[in-house]
Formats: structure tokens, C-alpha cells, sequence
């Protein structure tokens, strides 16, 4: 019978679950940015279905999910994007919508035009 060395043993399982926790927050912060979410350490644990404690004990882990978390706060929202382009744009808008409002009133002023004409060719024919 072989002999059985318990300290490579112990050594093999916290490999497998090292990298099991790896695969998990991999898998995790790759949903997150395809569903377009933040990421930060309660996303990624809720994600991967692990606890908040592993994720900041492990260094690699929380140095990776602390850049990405940094990242995406330098990026703007979609809300801050649209914000800006309201702000810097109104003035076009203004402008369109001022247009608009001319074009309609010629074109009501026109149809009550003919609605009038409309109404003489009736009362002839009466």
C-alpha cells in the first residue's frame, strides 16, 4: 500500500479550491459586464455565489475586481451621457421645435383656408 502524504493532500484541495473560486469570479465579472452592471465586490459575490470575506482575502481577486470597479467610475453613465447632450443640445432643440410650431401653424392656417372654401361649394349646391 502506497503511503499517504496528508500535507500534499491538503496542498491539492486548496489548489482545486482556489481555482474553483478563480472560475467562479471569472464567470461572475463576465455576466456583469455583458449585462452591462456594476461591478464591485457585493455584485461579484452575489454573482458568484461567494462571500465578500473570500473575495477581499484573495489579492489577485480584489485587486482585479478594485481596477474594474475603478474603471467603470471614470466611464460616465448612460443617465450622465444623455444629461450633457440635453444641456450642450437645447438650443438646436429650441430651434427645431420653433420651426416645427411654424410649419404646423401655416399648415392649420391653410386647412381652415380650405375648410372655408370647403364650406361656400356646399352651401352653393344647397
Amino acid at each position: 500500500m502506497s503511503e499517504y502524504d496528508r500535507k500534499k493532500h491538503l496542498e491539492q484541495l486548496h489548489a482545486a479550491r482556489k481555482a474553483n473560486t478563480r472560475k467562479k469570479v471569472d464567470e461572475a465579472i463576465k455576466l456583469l459586464i455583458r449585462i452591462n452592471k456594476t461591478i464591485n465586490f457585493n455584485s461579484v459575490s452575489q454573482e458568484a455565489g461567494l462571500t465578500k470575506a473570500t473575495l477581499y482575502n484573495n489579492a489577485d481577486i480584489r485587486e482585479r475586481i478594485e481596477t474594474l470597479r475603478n474603471q467603470q467610475a471614470q466611464v460616465p453613465t448612460p443617465a450622465q451621457v444623455k444629461r450633457g447632450m440635453d444641456e450642450n443640445n437645447k438650443d438646436a432643440i429650441i430651434a427645431s421645435l420653433k420651426r416645427k410650431i411654424k410649419k404646423l401653424g401655416e399648415e392649420n392656417k391653410q386647412i381652415k383656408e380650405q375648410v372655408k372654401i370647403n364650406y361656400g361649394e356646399i352651401y352653393k349646391s344647397i
